[in-house]
């Protein structure tokens, strides 16, 4: 039965418990959403800041450019009703119930008293109640009519017959829009179930509301007042004194519905108090600027999040290694930052980026040590870099990782592949020959003891392509003399194979099945989920050993 184990899953068992399951520690609930928005909100400041202060702005200009509005509100008592026919100083009172009060209301908000309030106060001539300047939005759906009239070929107005009728239609069409206005900002309220009613009206003059809630309020009682007049003319028992009496009532709230205040006389027959009078505002009551910056404030947040939401579905780029290591259920290994001008390992630090870099190719180092102890046990190893682009670093990141294990008194054999910007000069490059790279030697059919090995700092270097493109083209590396040179070099020591780009030549998956263990570089910031996702579902068809990830120039 052993000799039907695929070797791939024999490597790979001795390396990593394949069938061990792993705990799922990721953490679920509020206070892992919370940490999730704690971290994009710290990766995505700038952003999120950007969105808060437009936010901000645009609800401030929108706040300060609308008009103040300024609120008044008269409050009225409602009474038992009295008798208006009587023999007596005073009639009969009349219990007050609740039906009667809402009764009351519906009489306060009637046409017919608001109308003649709008009359008394000559509101017609009001500029805020009569027609208004169209809107941004109004001037935009006109443009498109006019132009759909003229892309049909334009229709022509009908003539104008009859001026005088027009003109007393358009005055009528005038008075009825200023009305309905009007009595859109007027209100009436019961508080509660009591028996008291509010009038408010809000206008965007500071002296208008006062003037509209005390004429109402006046209105109401010389309705009453002038109704109670009526009957007790048409009785037979009317004193004389009676109807002087309610008709200096009505004269004075007739003058102050006119006048917007209230009666200057006691009015005991209008059924209702003023308990209290509508007084000019100090200040505007809309718009609430503060409220409208602060939802506007959060309406910029919210968007920000939602601007990182998108751009997080949308933008697939790998940005650590926790990142990847969630989409591709694959270990991150080690994330090396970006260090400018950084090639190998210095002998000397001198600055805190070297110190940092050297840190995280050690890092690296001890992460795949502990990854390969049982084949470490055993013999040396291969290990395999290999990238989706040729920009992502892998050169770099086995030029730190031979540089660091030679100087750990152990042998290491690292094969090179020539950078895109690589120009194959130097006193060490001799890639003409066929005994100077591994494409050359194949081609040629070399044993291993023909090659010749660079000494670079300590690593025995041999590049992978020839300078010889018909050696390049014709080379197989699936050949068994390329696993003699390479087990042959693990003779020695540890080999580090430098793959070249998948993207590019699929002579890296050829080479990446002799290796022991294989790591994907990606590059932050620039390689994408997917091309980490296709580079380990195309190692492992090939039968690699893919057993972690590295981030390159990582923040």
């Amino acid at each position: 039965m052993m000799f039907n184990r695929p070797r791939p899953l024999d490597i790979t068992s001795r390396v990593w418990r394949m069938n061990e399951m792993r705990s799922d520690d990721s953490g679920d609930g509020p206070i892992a959403l919370l940490r999730a928005l704690i971290a994009l909100a710290a990766r995505y400041k700038i952003s999120l800041l950007t969105c808060l202060f437009a936010g901000l702005m645009l609800a401030g200009l929108y706040a300060y450019s609308l008009p103040p509005t300024y609120k008044a509100t008269a409050i009225l008592l409602l009474e038992p009703r009295r008798s208006a026919a009587s023999a007596g100083a005073s009639g009969n009172e009349q219990s007050l119930d609740l039906n009667r009060a809402d009764s009351e209301l519906q009489t306060i908000k009637s046409e017919r008293l608001l109308s003649g309030v709008f009359d008394s106060l000559k509101l017609q001539r009001s500029p805020e109640l009569g027609p208004q300047p169209p809107g941004m939005t109004d001037k935009l759906l006109g443009y498109i009519r006019s132009w759909l009239d003229t892309a049909e070929g334009g229709k022509s107005a009908p003539p104008a017959t009859g001026s005088s009728s027009i003109d007393s239609t358009l005055v009528t069409n005038a008075d009825i829009a200023a009305f309905l206005n009007f009595t859109k900002r007027i209100s009436a309220r019961r508080v509660g179930q009591s028996f008291v009613i509010e009038i408010e009206y809000a206008s965007s003059d500071p002296t208008l509301p006062a003037r509209v809630a005390n004429a109402t309020v006046s209105g109401y009682m010389f309705q009453v007042i002038a109704f109670k007049e009526q009957i007790a003319r048409a009785g037979t028992d009317a004193l004389q004194g009676r109807l002087d009496s309610l008709a200096r009532q009505v004269d004075a709230a007739r003058e102050a519905m006119q006048s917007g205040t209230l009666p200057s006389i006691p009015t005991p027959d209008a059924d209702a108090r003023v308990i209290g009078a509508a007084l000019p505002p100090l200040g505007p009551s809309a718009p609430r600027k503060s409220l409208i910056i602060a939802l506007g404030g959060v309406l910029g947040l919210l968007g920000g999040f939602g601007f990182v939401a998108i751009k997080l579905a949308l933008d697939r780029r790998v940005r650590d290694g926790k990142e990847l290591s969630r989409e591709l259920d694959l270990l991150c290994l080690g994330s090396i930052p970006y260090v400018a001008g950084a090639d190998g390992v210095p002998w000397r630090i001198t600055n805190l980026q070297q110190e940092r870099f050297v840190a995280a190719i050690h890092d690296l180092r001890t992460s795949l040590e502990i990854a390969c102890t049982s084949l470490r046990n055993e013999n040396s190893i291969v290990v395999a870099v290999v990238a989706w682009t040729a920009d992502a670093g892998v050169s770099t990141i086995c030029r730190g990782l031979a540089e660091l294990i030679s100087r750990s008194d152990r042998h290491v054999t690292l094969f090179k592949a020539i950078d895109d910007d690589d120009d194959g000069s130097g006193p060490a490059d001799n890639r003409m020959s066929p005994t100077g790279s591994l494409a050359g030697a194949t081609f040629a059919k070399l044993m291993p003891d023909q090659l010749a090995f660079d000494e670079i700092g300590g690593v025995a270097v041999l590049p992978i392509h020839s300078a010889d493109v018909n050696a390049n083209l014709f080379a197989d590396f699936r050949n068994p003399r390329v696993r003699q040179i390479i087990d042959a070099a693990r003779s020695k020591g540890d080999v580090l194979l430098d793959l070249p780009a998948l993207c590019h030549s699929t002579d890296a998956l050829a080479l990446a099945a002799y290796a022991d263990v294989v790591l994907v570089v990606a590059r932050a910031g620039q390689t994408t989920i997917e091309e980490v996702s296709e580079s380990v579902q195309m190692l492992r068809r090939t039968g690699a050993n893919v057993v972690g990830t590295v981030i390159n120039r990582a923040r």
